[in-house]
């Protein structure tokens, strides 16, 4: 249900609530429980006297809250304590609200905190309270310092006590995570070495302007799930369109931003990891468990032995020299490999929905790192503020022209800036490697963890079997500490260029297969990981020319993002049926890349963000520890460039 009705339920409570007869009651005047807004500001002040409390109605997710306070407050300033009576204050206050009026119950004092009746009368009462700001955490606090403290007659039970303190400080938290700052560690190496694993960070949400949430109805200071019990931590009761409050500037190129993982609508939902997230990038498993039952599928094994044989066959006999025999077998192996996939790439669609099937309804998928197959709780469909929150810079804004070539990036046909601490894959020759402990302190390389009992994944060197060259990830400065060491060293950055660059060549079904793994993940759209063709990235009211060259690009944005209905046929493309060759875009789009470019999964793979995935600008590093050398103390409250 959209937000506007709760907001509308708001205006319309106080008169649902009888509040211009209880008003009279409680020694106020029956027109200010008419006055909108100025009912709820009355009715705070003459039951706990904090009348701005009225104030923290306006805002998306705190505001039911404060309406469960005030309900509470008003109820019990007219004797209803008991835990069904919070209960109903809670939930549903309307019977109590009627019984006051029409017994017309005396407007009580505050409790009295000496009177032991009365305080017993609200124990329970206290006690849901808490529970409800901080389920079990909250009672073993409270009743654990009552047992080491002494209760003093006239002052508030450590239930209540810390009932209140809760409640506010959850909804003090949640408006600064929600609309001002928000804690975010950085989980994975994709920005390394501007941002290291280990880092956490403070992303400014009035940098861009504050997002209104979509899904305010959630539980406090949690993203997307409940920790420990591993339950979604939100309801989608309540919904809100994209809207965004007015902010301090607008994103800029090359800031560094943290938003909504775009390709999270959908996750598959494995216990064993952390929150129930096997892979992030459902669409891409999609595409990889196509592949994979397409191979095991017996079909396709008992197709590929025909071809093999009979390019084997059609082979020996044009080519007969023993010499050439080994070629023989593997221009086979290559031609009917080529055949096999081909049956693929038509019937790619098909094989994919195989795999949702194989994910959605078998609750299963392959696990890659240990080659079996597992058994999983299905899928998970996230709205856009309750996706996994990623991090990258945003290297090219609406209207930009994007290009790379050989891992340059040209952003409207000039080099891109290039971040200080950026690094790219070079093959290495003529370096004299180190200790680990000198190339991590000398020139900041690390190969591998040299502390006992730890293993880390980040490899800035490696060798090259069987030579004596070095594959490294490396940033301009290290290049120049490496030379100043090692003048005769040579450094070449490693590409995967288009084939598509060469007229001359003809791409095979393997060469589509590869294409998959790369937006726009279409067969037919030669893209890698170092080299991109060159396009432009939407905005909002530009109208394209839609091709069946140019409609991979766009897809998920017209489908995904901007919610529409696609259909690609043999007479044209339909978008809500209506068959059209132009479309119109209703958002700005953004694209993002991690600043370690060969260990980063990007925009090149998912392709664009769209602007109401944008959560914020990551704007200092406040607290950083290594997974194995312990705090870095020189990153501690470090500007992120």
């Amino acid at each position: 249900m959209d937000i506007i009705y709760f907001y509308i339920f708001l205006l319309i409570h106080p008169y649902l609530a009888l509040w211009h007869k209880s008003f009279v009651q409680a020694e106020r005047k029956s027109w200010e429980a008419l006055i909108p807004g100025y009912n709820y500001f009355i009715a705070f002040k003459f039951t706990i006297n904090k009348p701005w409390w009225s104030l923290l109605l306006i805002f998306p997710g705190v505001h039911l809250v404060m309406w469960s306070v005030i309900n509470v407050s008003y109820i019990r300033r007219f004797g209803y304590y008991s835990f069904l009576d919070t209960l109903q204050g809670i939930f549903f206050p309307y019977i109590i609200f009627y019984k006051i009026v029409k017994n017309k119950d005396p407007f009580l004092p505050q409790t009295n905190w000496a009177n032991s009746v009365e305080v017993s009368k609200r124990e329970w009462g206290d006690h849901i309270a808490l529970f409800l700001a901080l389920p079990v955490i909250g009672h073993i606090l409270a009743l654990g310092i009552g047992m080491f403290t002494r209760h003093k007659p006239g002052e508030k039970t450590k239930v209540k006590e810390w009932g209140d303190s809760l409640i506010y400080a959850i909804v003090a938290a949640s408006i600064l995570r929600t609309y001002v700052f928000e804690p975010f560690q950085i989980p994975t190496g994709s920005m390394e070495k501007t941002l290291l694993v280990g880092d956490f960070l403070f992303v400014n949400k009035l940098a861009y302007g504050p997002r209104v949430p979509m899904t305010p109805l959630s539980y406090p200071l949690v993203h997307n799930n409940v920790p420990w019990v591993n339950i979604p931590s939100y309801t989608t009761l309540e919904t809100s369109s994209y809207r965004r409050l007015p902010g301090l500037g607008t994103l800029k190129r090359n800031d560094v931003v943290v938003f909504n993982f775009p390709s999270g609508d959908t996750a598959v939902y494995d216990p064993r990891m952390p929150y129930g997230l096997m892979g992030h990038d459902y669409h891409g498993i999609v595409i990889f468990e196509a592949q994979r039952l397409f191979e095991q599928d017996p079909k396709t094994t008992k197709d590929f032995q025909i071809a093999f044989k009979f390019y084997s066959d059609s082979l020996t006999k044009s080519i007969s020299a023993d010499s050439v025999k080994i070629n023989i077998e593997k221009e086979a192996e290559f031609r009917a490999k080529d055949y096999i996939y081909g049956k693929f790439i038509k019937n790619l669609e098909y094989w994919k929905d195989r795999a949702r099937h194989f994910l959605a309804v078998e609750k299963k998928a392959f696990d890659r790192s240990t080659g079996e197959i597992i058994e999983h709780y299905g899928l998970i469909y996230r709205p856009v503020d309750k996706r996994e929150n990623y991090i990258k810079r945003c290297v090219a804004v609406p209207k930009d022209w994007v290009e790379l070539k050989s891992s340059t990036l040209y952003i409207n046909d000039k080099p891109a800036f290039v971040a200080p601490n950026q690094n790219l894959e070079y093959t290495v020759r003529n370096v004299k490697i180190l200790s680990t402990k000198e190339m991590d302190e000398k020139y900041g390389l690390e190969a591998y963890s040299y502390a006992p009992g730890y293993y880390y994944p980040r490899r800035d060197y490696r060798p090259i079997p069987g030579t004596n060259a070095y594959i490294m990830q490396l940033t301009k400065k290290q290049i120049e500490l490496l030379k100043k060491d090692n003048p005769d060293a040579e450094f070449i950055v490693n590409t995967t260029p288009q084939y598509s660059d060469d007229p001359n060549y003809k791409p095979n079904h393997l060469d589509y297969l590869k294409n998959l793994n790369v937006f726009p993940k279409d067969p037919y759209v030669n893209n890698t990981m170092t080299d991109f063709h060159k396009f432009q990235v939407p905005y909002k009211g530009l109208t394209v020319k839609l091709t069946k060259d140019n409609i991979p690009w766009y897809r998920r944005i017209i489908t995904a993002y901007e919610g529409h209905r696609l259909s690609e046929r043999e007479d044209g493309i339909y978008i809500d049926n209506k068959k059209t060759d132009r479309y119109t875009f209703n958002m700005d789009y953004y694209w993002m890349m991690g600043d370690n470019r060969y260990n980063s999964a990007d925009s090149r793979v998912w392709g664009f963000v769209p602007e109401d995935h944008v959560v914020g600008k990551a704007s200092m590093v406040w607290f950083s520890k290594s997974p194995y050398k312990g705090i870095r103390w020189e990153r501690i409250f470090k500007v992120i460039e």
